[in-house]
Parts: C-alpha cells; sequence; structure tokens
C-alpha cells in the first residue's frame, strides 16, 4: 500500500476528506472506472479509500497478490470483472489509475479495437493511449486541469498479458 499511497499524495492536497468518505464502496463499478467511463472525482473517492483504509480491499473481496512491479499495486478479485468484451479476476493500479490484466489478447490487437494509437509497438513493448476527455478550469489565479486516457500496454513484469484500462489525472498549477 506504500507505492499506491505515494502515488496517490499529489491527489490528497487536491481533494477533500468528504471526497473519500462519500464513495461508496458498496457502489463501485470497477468496469466503469476501468473503461474509463467514471469521472475523476469518482475516481479521485474510490482511490483514496482505498489508498486509505487499510480493510477497504477485503471489504471489496479483493486479494492483494504480488505484482513484481513496484508501480503496480495488484489484485485478485472475487468474481471476474468484464471490460472490454473480456472478462479478467486480475486488476492493478497505476500511480493514476486502474488497469484489466488481460489474457488472450494481444496489446497491438487490443488498441486496434479500441481506436488506440500506439506510441511504442514493439515486439518487447507496447504503449498507447486515447484521449477520452481533457479539461481546464482557471479560477482566482489556480488552473486546474483534467486529463482521463485509455491505455493499453505491457509490462516486462507481466509477460504475455496485456493490461487495458484508464488514467485518471489531476494537475494544479
Amino acid at each position: 500500500m506504500r507505492h499506491l499511497g505515494l502515488c496517490l499524495a499529489p491527489l490528497v492536497l487536491l481533494a477533500t476528506p468528504a471526497m473519500a468518505e462519500n464513495f461508496d464502496l458498496a457502489a463501485l463499478d470497477l468496469a466503469a472506472l476501468i473503461e474509463c467511463r467514471a469521472d475523476v472525482s469518482t475516481y479521485n473517492g474510490f482511490a483514496l479509500r482505498l489508498a486509505g483504509e487499510p480493510d477497504a480491499a477485503q471489504t471489496l473481496g479483493w486479494t492483494e497478490v504480488a505484482s513484481g512491479n513496484p508501480f503496480l499495486r495488484q489484485y485478485r478479485l472475487p468474481a471476474p470483472v468484464h471490460v472490454f468484451g473480456r472478462e479478467t479476476g486480475t486488476v492493478v493500479f497505476t500511480a493514476t489509475g486502474p488497469m484489466a490484466v488481460l489474457d488472450g489478447v494481444a496489446a497491438p490487437d487490443l488498441a486496434k479495437e479500441l481506436d488506440i494509437a500506439p506510441a511504442i509497438s514493439r515486439p518487447d513493448k507496447f504503449l498507447g493511449e486515447k484521449v477520452v476527455a481533457e479539461s481546464t478550469d482557471d479560477t482566482e489565479g489556480i488552473s486546474l486541469s483534467t486529463r482521463i486516457t485509455l491505455n493499453v500496454s505491457t509490462v516486462a513484469s507481466h509477460p504475455g498479458k496485456t493490461l487495458a484500462g484508464c488514467s485518471y489525472t489531476l494537475d494544479m498549477k
């Protein structure tokens, strides 16, 4: 949880305590978070609960498993989640969002299905993203930028797997 907590530290500066308190774990729509069908405040409320409450994953029936990657927090789900026309029983969380760990589909093929252009496409590495929503709000000298992207990638810690999910970012200037 240390890595997820460190990754979420910038979020804490922008979030209110009510954001986490008001997020109902029982109402979690994990597929919506993974497929970028949720907004940033919904993701932040969930992420703050997950990072800040030691029993949040257990409440959901999730089992944390070693990811082999210090930048990914991995969970086995009690029941598969259906995303992108597939199902998986494993999710990982990056610093900015959830990703499904998928078998049986190559990253370039899934990216093409989802209309995601590759930034890197090599036999040993794939990385692509598509901007789903982007906005900037300037208020009283503070600029708050929101960016939601759909991502498909491969990582060395998960050979033969494709990671696909959403990134929810806020930037305050």
